[in-house]
């Protein structure tokens, strides 16, 4: 059986904004295995990112159950939130969100760090792959947008996390370019054996995903990617 990743269980979230409640979403459930990937797509305000943030431990349920790597989360207080973030959590930002001060090199081995571990194999080959291994020694205020991404996806995977969380990871980029980046992305992923959830606005992007979600009025409706899936393991 595969090992169970990401799992929320009748997950709800309210938001209260002066006499009002809005629920953001609405008694969902869904289960990421390992090594899987699924797309959330939905209007801007429709809970995506709130979904992410809530996976990544910045945002608590109002009420159900979140499972993550196995472990019911509502047990957790902040050390093992931080040490389920350092060790076990990859985050890629449609800004970027590159630490400026350091090098390319400083900024794929930031997690490494938080993790006591050195540079190794699986960083040059991530350098490698993404087409940045000439840039280590490099600003990161100087590059590219796209190379800026590049080295957001290197830093996200260095440490070979379970889980990447990716908000709109191609946002700040042209069509190609961003689709170049999903195919190295989705590749590099496989190959850490991470599990991915990418929130995205294009169904392009979309259709590297294993599987997909539409989120509307608080409600996961699978979307055609999804459906094949289930065709497929149903017929």
């Amino acid at each position: 059986m595969n090992e169970c990743i990401v799992e929320p269980c009748n997950a709800t979230k309210s938001f209260v904004d002066g006499k009002e409640s809005h629920q953001v979403l609405d008694n969902i459930d869904f289960t990421l295995t390992r090594g899987t990937s699924v797309a959330l797509t939905g209007a801007s305000g429709s809970g995506k990112s709130t979904l992410l943030n809530i996976i990544a431990g910045f945002e608590p349920l109002s009420s159900g159950q979140l499972i993550l790597c196995g472990e019911d989360s509502h047990q957790w207080k902040d050390p093992q939130w931080s040490q389920f973030r350092h060790q076990k959590l990859g985050v890629i930002f449609q800004q970027f969100n590159l630490l400026t001060p350091l090098s390319v090199r400083q900024n794929i081995a930031f997690p490494l760090h938080l993790n006591n571990l050195k540079w190794n194999a699986w960083c040059d080959h991530l350098t490698e792959a993404l087409g940045i291994s000439s840039l280590l020694d490099r600003h990161v205020s100087a590059l590219s947008g796209g190379q800026q991404q590049r080295v957001a996806i290197a830093r996200a995977l260095a440490h070979q996390p379970k889980i990447l969380l990716a908000d709109e990871p191609t946002g700040n980029l042209d069509q190609r370019s961003g689709l170049e980046v999903m195919k190295l992305l989705t590749e590099l992923s496989q190959q850490a054996d991470t599990s991915i959830v990418l929130v995205t606005h294009s169904e392009e992007c979309a259709q590297f995903m294993q599987h997909g979600f539409h989120l509307q009025n608080g409600q996961l409706t699978p979307t055609k990617i999804e459906r094949e899936a289930l065709h497929c393991a149903t017929s």
